[in-house]
């Protein structure tokens, strides 16, 4: 099959092998697939993963149960083993023996087919497309924070990085009624922020003046980390959204100093985004930077690379 495949460097393959699914596995013709960030990171070392990338997807179930068959599918991404204490205790997104699809262990999306479990299939209503269905998994990733930390219309919030992810974090917490900005230095996503009605600044234009209850840093970076902590209040809250493939430094002394609490906070209920995005709650299509056929799979990664460039589709039906 046609794949992208990465192993200390990116290349098309068209002689990857199909995946074979195992017991309580589907296998799934991918329709449309996502870059993220998360995606780049790996081609820079992330994980020092190998193999397929890609886990933003949607796709339609071609083998497996028949309870699944011939259904327009997306897939949550930690494929969890469901006996160890993680899983036990409701926390299987921290499986101990977890693979991760298109990130840990595990073959992802950017080819022609992939497999993953049946449990972690969702069926798309058929009022959403195929563009939406791939914003599923980004989107739940945004709700989490929902799930993590109380958000209020009398909360004030900053999003810190006015990418991808932020602007998905944005729309979900504006929904809250919250007091909410997002900063970032891109011209050109700041832009679609305003598009978005969401107030927007760059960093030099605001007033470090430690008052916002909860700061969700989207950057990776320890610049990020650093602002939110210049902005959150004392006894506040910094949620970190995103991961790095590089080390960095960050003086950390002011989470002890202003007693603030760190929040880690990675995939999020499917089913919320999947309403979210069937309610016109989350605009996908100011985030849509292009889309390209898996045959130039290695041109839209070279262009989702490029700063300020926000989603770039891969097209493989």
């Amino acid at each position: 099959m046609l794949a992208i495949h990465f192993d200390s460097q990116i290349q098309l393959r068209s002689d990857y092998p199909r995946p074979e699914p195992g017991p309580g596995e589907c296998l799934i013709r991918v329709r449309c697939a996502g870059i993220c960030s998360t995606d780049l990171h790996l081609f820079r070392g992330y994980m020092a993963f190998k193999g397929v990338p890609g886990h933003e997807m949607v796709g339609v179930v071609e083998r497996g149960s028949p309870r699944w068959r011939g259904k327009r599918v997306v897939s949550e991404i930690n494929c969890v083993c469901g006996g160890c204490d993680m899983c036990q205790s409701g926390l299987a997104n921290h499986c101990r023996r977890r693979s991760v699809m298109g990130i840990l262990g595990r073959d992802g999306c950017f080819a022609e087919y992939v497999v993953a479990p049946e449990r972690n299939l969702h069926e798309m209503p058929a009022s959403l497309s195929d563009e939406q269905a791939v914003f599923v998994e980004p989107v739940a990733a945004a709700y989490q924070v929902l799930q993590q930390c109380r958000i209020e219309p009398r909360t004030r919030v900053t999003v810190v990085g006015s990418g991808k992810l932020g602007l998905l974090v944005a729309q979900v917490l504006s929904n809250t009624g919250c007091t909410l900005d997002v900063v970032g230095r891109n011209p050109a996503t700041l832009e679609t922020a305003d598009k978005l009605r969401i107030q927007s600044a760059r960093p030099d234009e605001l007033s470090t003046s430690h008052d916002r209850d909860v700061v969700v840093d989207c950057t990776g970076s320890p610049h990020g980390i650093e602002l939110a902590m210049k902005l959150v209040r004392p006894r506040g809250t910094i949620v970190l959204k995103t991961t790095h493939a590089g080390a960095g430094t960050a003086n950390l002394a002011s989470i002890v100093i202003d007693e603030l609490t760190v929040i880690g906070s990675r995939c999020g209920p499917f089913h919320e985004a999947i309403h979210a995005l069937a309610r016109g709650d989350v605009q996908i299509a100011p985030l849509l930077a292009g889309e390209y056929p898996l045959t130039r799979g290695l041109e839209a990664i070279a262009h989702a690379d490029r700063p300020g460039t926000l989603k770039v589709l891969l097209r493989m039906a």
